[in-house]
């Protein structure tokens, strides 16, 4: 058994905004050599967060981000910041996720995809991954 840790910036460019980052961490996942295992994603922000979910149809995402919006409006916030609303959709989604490997590759179906949440961009944001597994024994 194993532990390697990773870690990448990526880089939102509008307010609100999900990010494909399913590659990435495939290829992390890849380059570890872990046959079998867990990958841990962990973002270190409390206006961001990392999900699940659809990637091959981009009305799904705009769908969430609709009902996210509507959802929030008519609420009088109190932070003075002005991003209360960023804070609450990170607390919704969550920071952190772990994910079967197999076969040196996510177990995922077939049209999930892992998304990083922007929620009071944009902005500069890191992602630590861990990817915790060995080889089969042959």
């Amino acid at each position: 058994m194993f532990v390697e840790n990773n870690l990448f910036s990526i880089k939102s460019s509008k307010r609100e905004q999900f990010i494909s980052i399913t590659e990435d961490i495939n290829n992390l996942v890849l380059r570890s050599g872990a046959e079998v295992g867990v990958v841990k994603i962990f973002i270190p922000h409390t206006t961001a967060a990392v999900t699940i979910n659809q990637n091959a149809n981009p009305d799904v995402i705009k769908d969430i981000q609709t009902i996210l919006a509507s959802s929030i409006k008519g609420h009088r916030l109190l932070n003075a910041e002005g991003n209360s609303d960023s804070h609450f959709k990170s607390s919704l989604f969550g920071v952190s996720l772990e994910i079967p490997i197999e076969r040196r590759k996510m177990i995922l179906g077939e049209w999930q995809g892992v998304f990083f949440c922007e929620f009071d961009g944009p902005r500069t944001r890191k992602v630590h991954v861990q990817v915790w597994g060995h080889q089969e024994k042959r």
